[in-house]
């Protein structure tokens, strides 16, 4: 029998999955499949309308981050710009195109349902991240339950205070979760007082509540992790509770900030979601998906690995950045 994943996991690290901020060790490094030639191999092999290459700017208060194209380059070199450029690489749906690594998270996952009797993990997906010394995520939220297993490098996680209102305001989430916006909402430095910060070493993952709004700076090193992803029922129902709330107050007028996702209430706002989705088909009404615009090109003979592209500022990068900073 495989060894566990997990390492050294006591009960009541498994009591906190999903209820607050979880630091723990796994093995996921003794698989082999991430070291440089294992990350080539992915980067060759997975279909590019499911690979990000990212950069943001060094400023960490000014929101930055933008979407580039690959302009070709090969894995095992992609590999290398990335450790000496700032780069932030996104494989996502690993589950469904690397069956091997699919079969890692399952186990993963396997052993999570084992260990915690409240714990289940449905609508399962995984992304691969391999990112740059001092490369940057800002301050977001994550729809799904998400859990970051760092692997290689050094990484500051900051995690801000979940379901509080000061750090991601009802009128924040309801434009997320519609898909008016991306994960991405408003910040301000003075919150980091508030904030708990973890340096995520190899071997140690840190999971917090849906969306808890958090931020991540790498410190040090080629770094290389798998942010997992999953929803439940109560799940599922929290990000409902905001779709209610905003097809209330855009669609009917009506402004709602209880963000609570038990009780009549939150089962009432997720029948008027599911309800306003199922009419939408009808009336020819498509869910919007916040998208970044392309706005570089990865290039090697660049220290920092891209080339911006000779255009204007996106507008609609721009309209964002505008954007979050109103609210």
């Amino acid at each position: 029998m495989a060894n566990p994943l997990l390492a050294d996991w006591q009960p009541q690290d498994f009591e906190i999955l999903e209820q607050g901020v979880l630091v723990a060790n796994h093995r996921l490094a003794e698989t082999g499949l991430f070291t440089d030639d294992a990350l080539a191999e992915i980067l060759d092999s997975h279909p590019a309308q499911h690979l990000s290459v990212n950069t943001m700017g060094k400023t960490k208060d000014k929101f930055d981050w933008r979407e580039g194209d690959r302009n070709g380059v090969p894995g095992k070199d992609l590999v290398q710009m990335v450790r000496e450029g700032h780069l932030w690489i996104n494989c996502r749906k690993m589950l469904d195109h690397q069956p091997a690594y699919a079969e890692v998270i399952h186990r993963l996952f396997g052993e999570l349902e084992t260990g915690a009797a409240h714990f289940s993990a449905e609508d399962r997906t995984a992304n691969l991240l391999i990112s740059s010394p001092g490369a940057w995520v800002p301050y977001h939220v994550d729809m799904p339950v998400n859990m970051l297993w760092h692997i290689r490098g050094r990484k500051r996680v900051w995690v801000y205070p979940h379901f509080d209102k000061r750090f991601a305001s009802p009128l924040c989430l309801e434009k997320v979760c519609s898909g008016e916006w991306s994960e991405d909402v408003p910040y301000d430095q003075d919150w980091d007082k508030y904030a708990l910060v973890f340096d995520a070493e190899p071997g140690q993952m840190i999971t917090w509540p849906q969306l808890a709004p958090h931020r991540v700076e790498n410190l040090e090193g080629l770094n290389v992790s798998l942010s997992t992803e999953h929803k439940n029922a109560r799940a599922r129902r929290r990000l409902n509770v905001h779709s209610g709330n905003y097809v209330l107050r855009k669609r009917l007028g009506k402004v709602c900030s209880s963000i609570e996702a038990e009780g009549f209430l939150a089962h009432a706002k997720q029948l008027l979601a599911r309800l306003d989705r199922y009419a939408g088909k009808f009336v020819g009404r498509e869910k919007h998906q916040w998208t970044y615009p392309i706005t570089f090109v990865l290039d090697p003979n660049n220290p920092d690995g891209f080339r911006l592209l000779d255009v204007s500022e996106s507008v609609t990068l721009a309209a964002h950045e505008e954007e979050l900073a109103g609210v």
